[in-house]
C-alpha cells in the first residue's frame, strides 16, 4: 500500500462514507472555481461534521504531509479554494458543518458553524426580529467560514463595515490540529495580539475557520431604495457627498453602475426592466435604512434628498421604489452584473480600491487609458463607490477565445490595471481576497516589509506549508527564482 493509499484509508476510517470520498463524479464539481479560471486535482474530498473531526483530520494530514484546501460555497472570485493540478492536496469541505449552535436575541449575537449559508443566517436572524448586516449577490451559496476567511464586503460596508466588523468571536483549527477557541465575545480584551483578527482574511492559510460568533442588528423598520440617472461618474461622487450630508447614518448603501453594465443585465436577466424611461451614462443605487420605528420616515428622507440634489443640479433623473418588490428589483439589477457580463464573453475582473475621495477621478481617468492601451477591449467599473471599491472589468475584444485570451493579453491588462491602482495609492484586492489569482501581483507590488511580516506569520503558524498552499502569501524572492 502506497503512502497516499494509507492516508486515504485512514481518512475514510476517521470520517466515514459521508465524510470522505474519492468518487471522481462527486469531487469534480469542487475542483473548478466559480469563474472557471482554475481547475485542479485532488486525492479526495473530506467533509467533516464537527470541529473535532476537522482537528483529527488536520492532525492526520500533518502526519502524512498532505496539503489541505479549505472550501466553503466555492463562490470565491480569486481561486482561493481551488487545489493546484498536482493531485496531492485534499479538498476540505466545511458544508456539512451547517448548524446554528447558539442565539441570544437580547445580546444580538448568533453563533454558528462555518458551513452555514449566508442566506440561512439572514433568515434565522429575521425570525427573531433581527438582521445580519452583510449581504452580497452570492448569499445563496456563500458560507460564513468563507466570508470570514476572505473578509468579504458586500453592499452594506458603507454603513456597517466588512465581515471583520461583524465577527465577535471565532473558532479555528490550526496546522497542528490544535483548536483556537475564541467564540465567547468580549467587548474589551487586552491580552496581547487580537488573534481572531489575524485569522479573518487569511484565506485558510493560517487556520481552518470552523465556527464564529457574529453580531446582529435590529431589523429594519423602514427603508427607501432610490435609482438615479447621472451623466458622469464624478457626478456620482458629488451625489454621494450630498447623500452623506443629507441622510447621515441612514445611508446604508451607495452603488454605481455604468450604462453598459445595466444594458448587459437587461439583456441577460428575464423580466428585468430599466427603472428610468431614458438610459443614462451612469446610474446610482442608493438605500436609506431606518432601524427604529417612528424615529424617521425613510421615504420622506429620500424625497428630501432627491429634491435638494435636483436643485443643486446633481442628477439627471431619479425614482424611488414604490414598494419592497420594486426595491428588490432595483437591487437585482445590481446583483446580476457579474453573471450578465460573464455571459458576454471573457473578461479580466479586478476588485480594487483607492481612497474614497479619489475613486470617481480614478475611474474617469483610467478607463480610457485601458481601452487605448488595449484596442478592442471595453473597460467598465461598477460597485461600492461609497467604500472606494469598484469592480473594474475589462471585457475582451470580439472573437476572443475564453481561456486563451485571459492567459495572453488578459495578464498584461491586469498588470496594467494593478499598476494604475498602485500609482493612485490603492489596493489590488478590496474584498475578494488574493487567492492564487493575485498572489504573484501582490508579490510584485506589495510593500516589502508587509510581505516579510506575512511570510513570517505563515512560517510560524504553518511551518509545513500544508494549509491552502500557493494562496495569498507570495513566495520570497529567493524562493520564486528556483
Amino acid at each position: 500500500m502506497s503512502r497516499t493509499e494509507e492516508f486515504c484509508t485512514a481518512a475514510a476510517d476517521l470520517l466515514g462514507p459521508r465524510g470522505f470520498t474519492q468518487d471522481a463524479e462527486l469531487v469534480a464539481p469542487w475542483l473548478t472555481d466559480w469563474r472557471g479560471r482554475y481547475t485542479g486535482k485532488a486525492i479526495g474530498m473530506a467533509s467533516p461534521a464537527s470541529t473535532a473531526e476537522v482537528s483529527a483530520l488536520v492532525r492526520l494530514c500533518a502526519r502524512f504531509g498532505v496539503p489541505l484546501v479549505p472550501q466553503g460555497g466555492n463562490s470565491g472570485m480569486s481561486g482561493g479554494a481551488t487545489p493546484d493540478d498536482s493531485g496531492q492536496a485534499l479538498v476540505l469541505s466545511l458544508r456539512r458543518m451547517n448548524r446554528i449552535t447558539a442565539f441570544d436575541a437580547d445580546a444580538r449575537e448568533i453563533t454558528c458553524e462555518a458551513g452555514v449559508i449566508l442566506q440561512t443566517l439572514h433568515e434565522e436572524a429575521e425570525r427573531h426580529g433581527l438582521r445580519f448586516p452583510l449581504t452580497l449577490g452570492g448569499k445563496g451559496s456563500a458560507t460564513i467560514g468563507g466570508l470570514i476567511s476572505t473578509n468579504a464586503g458586500g453592499t452594506q460596508v458603507l454603513r456597517h463595515g466588512s465581515m471583520r466588523e461583524q465577527v465577535l468571536g471565532i473558532e479555528a483549527v490550526l496546522a497542528d490540529g490544535s483548536v483556537f477557541d475564541s467564540l465567547v465575545p468580549l467587548k474589551k480584551d487586552n491580552r496581547g495580539f487580537d488573534l481572531k483578527q489575524l485569522l479573518i482574511g487569511s484565506e485558510g492559510t493560517l487556520g481552518v475557520v470552523t465556527g464564529a460568533t457574529l453580531r446582529l442588528l435590529p431589523a429594519l423598520a423602514d427603508r427607501a431604495v432610490i435609482w438615479v440617472g447621472l451623466g458622469d461618474i464624478r457626478d456620482a461622487r458629488k451625489l454621494l457627498v450630498h447623500a452623506q450630508a443629507s441622510a447621515g447614518d441612514l445611508l446604508e448603501g451607495f452603488e454605481v453602475m455604468p450604462r453598459h453594465s445595466l444594458e448587459a443585465v437587461l439583456a441577460h436577466t428575464p423580466g428585468a426592466r430599466a427603472p428610468l424611461e431614458d438610459m443614462h451614462e451612469w446610474n446610482a443605487l442608493i438605500e436609506l435604512a431606518v432601524e427604529n420605528t417612528g424615529s424617521d420616515n425613510a421615504q420622506e428622507r429620500a424625497q428630501a434628498l432627491l429634491e435638494t440634489a435636483l436643485e443643486a443640479g446633481l442628477l439627471e433623473d431619479a425614482t424611488i421604489a414604490m414598494n419592497e418588490t420594486q426595491a428588490e428589483e432595483f437591487w437585482t439589477l445590481r446583483d446580476e452584473i457579474a453573471p450578465a457580463e460573464r455571459a458576454l464573453g471573457p473578461a479580466m475582473q479586478h476588485d480594487i480600491s483607492v481612497p474614497v475621495a479619489k475613486m470617481a477621478d480614478f475611474v474617469a481617468d483610467t478607463l480610457p487609458q485601458v481601452e487605448a492601451r488595449f484596442p478592442g477591449t471595453r473597460a467598465v467599473a461598477f460597485g461600492h463607490l461609497g467604500d472606494g471599491n469598484v469592480h473594474y472589468h475589462v471585457l475582451a475584444p470580439a472573437g476572443a477565445v475564453r481561456g486563451e485570451w485571459e492567459e495572453g493579453q488578459g495578464k498584461a491588462i491586469s498588470s496594467f490595471v494593478h499598476d494604475l491602482v498602485t500609482q493612485w495609492g490603492g489596493s489590488i484586492s478590496a474584498e475578494h481576497g488574493i487567492g492564487q489569482l493575485k498572489r504573484d501581483e501582490l508579490g510584485r507590488l506589495g510593500d516589502p516589509v508587509q510581505l516579510a511580516m506575512m511570510r513570517a506569520v505563515k512560517q510560524a503558524l504553518d511551518p509545513g506549508g500544508l494549509l491552502n498552499p500557493g494562496k495569498l502569501v507570495p513566495l520570497a524572492p529567493e524562493a520564486s527564482t528556483h
